[in-house]
């Protein structure tokens, strides 16, 4: 079968790779029918590529139908249409029922110290083949797909998959009420998501981001959009009577830009050997905190700071005197997908989408235009707010 392949830092391509089988009796496989590229997936580029190995396939935002099922597989038949979320989690154990999926105990990476196996993303979570292939093999298929009933485009679902909970995540952490005010620093997909749903809950909402056509994109849906180049920190306290917003939800993570020292470490690790590289990145590995310094700076006293993007730095300096003397609360974390289905489901099939799900989309091609779309995508060129590839 085809599917797209890491082959070396900053590199993908679509490769020929043995064709996805059962393997366990709760096992399922699908024929991919539509998958998307996540700004997660550009880590795997750089940030991520030291644990990362040619011929790994990648993808975790994957749907499509049916064709084969283990014999332990009680919740979907072939012919069915599913969402395959991001995460493998077993939905019994003490994490799972406390909602925390990505903590699931029984799929949790031990030996590398990290949380639940995800699909298509490196061996620190599983090295798990993803979903960007003609086919994909799911795993813990009755404790993990979404069966999708109605009728609607794969495009209405598909973001179940990833996108759409972690930003309804972020909200829920930010912990807003109606007729407050939260900051949206980045508004690619998740950020746009974000602020949609802050606003679909009765919040003041303000997005910033350097592209100006996600700004555009935002500001039809009703968010008030800064420039990151403006004088920032003054244009948040102008709206918000000067005390800042009661939240920020930071969709930026370790690609913020600025903290050039931090770039040159970051994609100085490719260059070495992998051993060297991981070490390094497991003991001193530090991020790009413009965005996470710029949410410290700008929430109000009392507020909260809701991470959504992806940060992976051990060694990171954080300003503890600040968030200490203004009271921050700060909350993080992978997406429970699991555990925001049957609150998101009824959004993603209302015919009014109050959401703007039909108004995310920029560019949709083949999987053998993956690797060009994939540069765009992290060039953020042509406009490029969010990539679906239909195998």
């Amino acid at each position: 079968m085809r599917a797209l392949t890491w082959t070396a830092a900053d590199t993908v391509a679509v490769d020929t790779v043995p064709e996805a089988v059962i393997q366990q009796p709760d096992d399922i496989v699908i024929s991919v029918t539509s998958t998307a590229i996540c700004g997660s997936d550009l880590h795997l580029l750089d940030v991520m590529a030291p644990f990362m190995h040619a011929g790994d396939v990648l993808g975790h935002e994957p749907m499509g139908v049916v064709l084969e099922v283990g014999d332990d597989v009680q919740s979907v038949s072939p012919g069915d249409r599913v969402v395959v979320p991001f995460v493998v989690a077993c939905g019994t154990c003490y994490m799972c029922r406390r909602g925390l999926t990505t903590q699931c105990e029984t799929t949790q990476n031990r030996d590398q110290g990290t949380g639940a196996t995800l699909y298509g993303y490196t061996e620190l979570y599983g090295a798990v083949p993803g979903g960007q292939a003609d086919l994909m093999r799911v795993l813990r298929a009755d404790s993990n797909v979404i069966k999708v009933t109605g009728d609607l485009p794969d495009e209405r679902y598909l973001f179940l998959s990833d996108i759409l909970p972690t930003a309804w995540q972020a909200v829920q952490y930010a912990g807003v009420d109606p007729g407050q005010t939260v900051l949206v620093l980045g508004l690619g997909p998740v950020g746009q998501f974000a602020s949609r749903i802050a606003r679909h809950l009765g919040c003041t909402v303000i997005g910033v981001d350097h592209v100006a056509e996600r700004r555009e994109m935002a500001a039809r849906h009703g968010i008030d959009v800064l420039d990151l180049d403006d004088d920032l920190a003054q244009g948040i306290l102008d709206r918000t009577d000067g005390r800042g917003p009661h939240a920020v939800i930071d969709a930026v993570g370790m690609e913020a830009h600025g903290n050039p020292v931090a770039a040159l470490v970051q994609n100085s690790t490719r260059l070495m050997p992998d051993a060297i590289a991981k070490r390094l990145v497991k003991t001193v590995g530090i991020d790009r905190l413009a965005a996470l310094m710029t949410a410290i700076e700008t929430v109000q006293r009392g507020g909260t700071i809701s991470l959504a993007g992806v940060y992976g730095g051990v060694a990171d300096p954080m300003p503890m005197l600040t968030l200490f003397d203004k009271q921050v609360t700060l909350r993080m974390g992978q997406c429970n997908v699991h555990r925001w289905i049957d609150d998101l489901m009824p959004l993603a099939e209302d015919p009014a989408d109050p959401l703007g799900i039909d108004d995310l989309v920029t560019h949709r091609g083949g999987l053998d235009e993956a690797p060009d779309l994939y540069q765009l995508f992290k060039k953020k060129e042509d406009g490029c707010v969010k990539v679906v590839l239909k195998p």
